[in-house]
C-alpha cells in the first residue's frame, strides 16, 4: 500500500521542532551544569531543572512515536543510500534519547530518592541497582548527549543540503509550506 501522507501533520511538526530546541537548550544547560560547585547559586536549581524538564521530554517523545504511528509520515526524499541513512538516523536518534532518559534516571535515583518534577508529581526511585550505578550512568549520559546533538546536527545539515542542493521537499514538509 502506498504511502498517502504527503506533509507532516501539524501536531508532529511542533513536537518535532518543540523537542530540537528542548535538546539543544537540555545539552547547554548539562554542559553548563557540571561545572558548578556547591557555593553556586545554581547547584541545586540548574539540576532540578535539567531532571524536570528530561522527564516531561521522555513523555513528549513516547507520545511522539505513538502520534506518528498514528497519523504516518511522509515518504523520506533522496537516493536509496540516503533514504536508508535518513531512516537509520531517526531510529538512532530516538534510540539515543531513550537510553539518555534511562541513564539520567538511573544518575538521580541510585540515591534512592525520586524525581521531583517542579512541583507536579514526582518520578519514583528504584534505588541504585548496581554498583557505581550514578558514576556508570554519568558517563552513559555524557556520551550520549555528545552522541545525540552530533547526529541532530547532521541531521540539520542533511535537511538543508535537500532543500539548498536538492530542492526538494524534505524541509518544506517539515515547516509545513507548500512548494
Amino acid at each position: 500500500m502506498a504511502n498517502t501522507v504527503k506533509h507532516y501533520h501539524p501536531l508532529s511538526r511542533i513536537l518535532h521542532w518543540l523537542v530540537a530546541v528542548v535538546v539543544i537548550g537540555m545539552f547547554a544547560l548539562g554542559y553548563w551544569m557540571v561545572g558548578l560547585n556547591y557555593y553556586s547559586e545554581w547547584y541545586r536549581t540548574a539540576p532540578h531543572w535539567h531532571k524536570s524538564v528530561g522527564i516531561l521530554l521522555a513523555l513528549v517523545t513516547a507520545f511522539r512515536l505513538v502520534w506518528k504511528h498514528l497519523k504516518g509520515a511522509p515518504e523520506v526524499e533522496g537516493k536509496p543510500y540516503e533514504v536508508v541513512a535518513a531512516k537509520a538516523a531517526h531510529l538512532l536518534m530516538y534510540l539515543l534519547l531513550f537510553a539518555l532518559f534511562i541513564s539520567g534516571y538511573l544518575i538521580s535515583t541510585s540515591d534512592g530518592r525520586g524525581i521531583e518534577v517542579f512541583t507536579w508529581f514526582t518520578v519514583p526511585s528504584l534505588g541504585e541497582l548496581f554498583a557505581n550505578q550514578s558514576d556508570i550512568a554519568g558517563a552513559v549520559h555524557y556520551y550520549l548527549a555528545y552522541t545525540l546533538i552530533g547526529l541532530a546536527a547532521l541531521h540539520a545539515l542533511a535537511a538543508l543540503k535537500h532543500h539548498f542542493v536538492d530542492k526538494d521537499n524534505t524541509l518544506r514538509k517539515m515547516i509545513g509550506s507548500s512548494k
